[in-house]
């Protein structure tokens, strides 16, 4: 399936120069072959981040769809490549470029906002941008805004939404019935950053109704918690199992632009309390509620206990399917 489309000369150029030499394994393993689509991106083994998650979910789209993915290389036949954020071999990326294939950069972020402080990984980013994309993908409107705000420039920038593996993350085939028992919240997070809605969990720890309420954590957090139960980091398919037999996804992380915790548990078919920051809203929309402060939250939970099978069926999560033409829209230029 071709997917190839002619850079603009000014990036063209660019790739010239920065480009170094091809050692000769390198060469000789890019003389031969090709592939529809040449994915960048550092896989770390499950259980994993949101962008990790993603990429896997994509790339076995594509491939379901009987296109031939090569990983961290470009070979001679090879005319399009995907590379994500700065989760690559940078120096890999510059060693396999040629002035004949599409570069389509995935970009999260601005990760200086989410993760608190700037390191310079922004910078580090649009350099990355500026040197190898034809186009840029981001995953929000929210981070679409905020790197413009920043002046973080992007290479012809197209907003498409993560989503999650739906063979994974669906919801069950039946709900257990409320009645009779407290409502169960989960929150779920890869990373042990205090962004990622420790303040959030610490105030519901101190003022949690057991009676009212059953709150699990799924993930790493260094918080230790007395009323809440904290459950390590899952596998794919063991967190959605669990997500399964909760009731409401609580997304407290803080300008997070696209969660890709929350879109699971949206797609588990959990309706969200979600803090107002980053992306959250546009992804819940009316499948949820929003929060402020911490202190909302037992009024927020009373609701949506009311409200649970309306905001349930007002969940819209992006279905993998429409995500993937998009993407192949944009890499095919």
């Amino acid at each position: 399936m071709a997917l190839h489309t002619k850079p603009r000369a000014a990036v063209v150029h660019a790739r010239r120069l920065l480009r170094p030499a091809l050692t000769y394994v390198d060469w000789l393993s890019s003389r031969h072959g090709g592939a529809d689509l040449s994915v960048f991106h550092e896989y770390v083994p499950p259980p994993s981040g949101g962008g990790h998650q993603f990429v896997r979910a994509l790339s076995r789209e594509l491939e379901r769809r009987g296109l031939v993915l090569e990983t961290n290389r470009i070979s001679s036949g090879t005319r399009t490549c995907l590379f994500n954020s700065f989760n690559f071999d940078a120096s890999r990326l510059r060693r396999f470029a040629r002035e004949d294939v599409r570069m389509v950069h995935r970009v999260d972020g601005p990760i200086g906002l989410y993760r608190g402080f700037d390191d310079g990984t922004d910078k580090h980013i649009v350099e990355l941008n500026r040197r190898f994309a034809d186009a840029t993908v981001v995953q929000s409107r929210y981070s679409l805004e905020k790197h413009a705000e920043l002046g973080l420039e992007l290479r012809s920038p197209v907003l498409i939404p993560n989503a999650p593996d739906p063979e994974i993350f669906h919801p069950p085939a039946a709900w257990n019935a409320l009645e009779g028992r407290r409502l169960r919240v989960i929150a779920t997070s890869w990373s042990d950053n205090p962004r990622k809605g420790a303040d959030v969990l610490e105030w519901l720890d101190s003022h949690l109704d057991e009676d009212e309420l059953e709150v699990t954590f799924a993930g790493r957090t260094e918080t230790k918690f007395e009323r809440i139960r904290v459950v390590g980091p899952l596998a794919s398919q063991e967190l959605a199992e669990l997500l399964r037999a909760q009731d409401v996804y609580l997304a407290a992380s803080r300008d997070d632009p696209s969660s890709n915790a929350l879109l699971e548990g949206l797609a588990c078919g959990l309706p969200a309390a979600f803090l107002r920051s980053g992306g959250h809203p546009e992804l819940v929309g009316e499948g949820g509620l929003g929060f402020d402060d911490a202190e909302e939250l037992p009024e927020l939970f009373a609701q949506l206990r009311r409200e649970l099978d309306v905001r349930r069926a007002a969940i819209r999560v992006p279905a993998l399917a429409d995500v993937t033409e998009r993407y192949l829209e944009v890499l095919r230029g």
